[in-house]
């Protein structure tokens, strides 16, 4: 079953509107943009949960490196449930070592822009018998997964999983149809996240608190507003200002807006 391309088809509607919506954020605010694009697709998709995660190539990767050289930078849960966030910790640890599942393996594989996978069309049937699928779904609440995969350039992918629990149907065809027609437009959406973590662009990845100073500069705020608005003093919200222009390589923050908007190389 192909997804309907009639623009006035009420599935469709609602995608439309939820790109809308997410252009409306401010970039102050794009924590909360994410949290909203996750809890729409979860909607959308009658899931559990859903993961929003960014990997990055490593610079010098070993010849046998079963993840071929890609390691987790940031990831969101939308419900941050503990045995869940464990359980994809653990994963995380599992891409350092030599003890690699094959889901893993095949979720790293392939150089296209763009890919989504329904679990039960990609893995082999004994796979689901395995000790993985066990742990890292059915032990947590889930049954099945839709991923997306998205290169934002040749060294940063933005990975995202929808799970649905053993209590719900699996994910058909026309779902994956969906979730890849309503992400596929949001390349745009997914690079912004990534800059406000200083990722990118940035000489070095932001700390939390230079994050904060750089999402209030983007918004117009004076130093001494970032300042008061964060509790900190003047002389420290410099600081973080100076360190920030320092790491995007500007020297003013006009200079930063412009390659925040992608008018600087």
């Amino acid at each position: 079953m192909q997804l309907s391309t009639d623009p006035t088809d009420p599935q469709n509607q609602e995608v439309y509107a939820l790109w809308d919506q997410l252009a409306e954020f401010s970039v102050g605010d794009s924590d909360a943009a994410l949290t909203h694009l996750l809890s729409a697709l979860r909607s959308m998709l009658s899931a559990s949960n859903v993961l929003w995660g960014v990997l990055v190539r490593l610079p010098s990767p070993k010849r046998a490196d079963p993840p071929l050289g890609w390691r987790p930078r940031l990831v969101r849960l939308l419900d941050p449930i503990p045995t869940v966030a464990t359980s994809v910790q653990k994963q995380f640890d599992t891409l350092w070592s030599d003890n690699v599942d094959l889901s893993q393996i095949l979720s790293m594989s392939g150089d296209e822009p763009f890919r989504v996978r329904l679990l039960f069309e990609t893995l082999p049937a004994e796979w689901f018998e395995g000790e993985h699928y066990r742990r890292h779904y059915l032990d947590v609440g889930f049954a099945d997964s839709i991923s997306v995969r998205i290169a934002l350039n040749d060294d940063v992918r933005i990975r995202l999983f929808v799970f649905r629990d053993a209590q719900s149907p699996r994910f058909t065809a026309q779902d994956g149809q969906r979730l890849g027609f309503a992400m596929r437009a949001l390349r745009w959406f997914h690079r912004q996240q990534l800059l406000s973590h200083g990722l990118l662009i940035a000489n070095a990845p932001l700390t939390p608190a230079e994050r904060r100073v750089l999402l209030a500069l983007l918004d117009g705020q004076t130093e001494k507003q970032i300042a008061q608005k964060l509790n900190q003093s003047p002389n420290t919200t410099h600081f973080h200002v100076k360190s920030i222009y320092a790491k995007f390589g500007v020297s003013n923050r006009s200079a930063l807006a412009a390659l925040w908007l992608g008018k600087l190389r």
